[in-house]
């Protein structure tokens, strides 16, 4: 990651953001000043990543489809501020390996659990976030965003961050624990978003 770069974007961001839809964060004091930290959040918009990376204390790193990759200047600007390609249609192990690694160096990591844009509210999460957190033993900060999905209309943004997640210690987390620790993040997704207005 470059850290001038990812600074530099979110100055950027977050003048663009205030100028044009009077984004507010909330309970930035919830996101631990260091350590290994995942940072799970709703995904409705393609502005989410870079609203959610501007107004977390703490720089970071996401996976993102191995597409975007390729795409000329996009490709390179985005492995420049920490993205790292996750392929959604066959292995995801390489990404895995990568996100453990940024957490286990203290890093923290963007995770949105739907693993796409949930434009409906249909989509149901995936348990990457609650494998990962199994894996590295690094707590979950959910993060609840509203009104990127309507960003064209200019409605107001509003990013939040709750109390950090963790599974239970002291034993191998079973496949049960990551499904409620699954449903777990996703309630908390959701009460954050309707405590700012909106819904997950």
């Amino acid at each position: 990651m470059n850290l001038f770069l990812y600074n530099l974007a979110k100055v950027t961001i977050d003048i663009a953001g205030k100028a044009l839809w009077r984004t507010r964060s909330f309970g930035t004091e919830n996101v631990p000043p260091d350590g290994p930290l995942i940072v799970a959040c709703n995904h409705r918009s393609y502005l989410d990543p870079p609203i959610l990376g501007t107004y977390c204390p703490r720089p970071l790193a996401y996976m993102a489809k191995a597409e975007l990759f390729d795409i000329p200047l996009l490709g390179a600007a985005i492995r420049a501020v920490g993205a790292y390609p996750v392929d959604r249609a066959g292995s995801s192990t390489a990404a895995i390996k990568r996100s453990l690694d940024v957490l286990r160096a203290g890093g923290a990591i963007g995770i949105f659990p739907e693993g796409t844009r949930n434009l409906d509210g249909t989509v149901q999460a995936r348990e990457g976030v609650a494998l990962l957190a199994s894996l590295s033993k690094a707590p979950v900060v959910p993060a609840a965003l509203v009104g990127t999905a309507d960003a064209k209309k200019l409605r107001q943004i509003k990013i939040a961050f709750g109390p950090p997640l963790r599974l239970p210690e002291g034993r191998k987390a079973t496949r049960d624990d990551l499904a409620k620790f699954t449903d777990d993040v996703m309630s908390a997704i959701a009460a954050l978003a309707e405590n700012i207005g909106g819904n997950s």
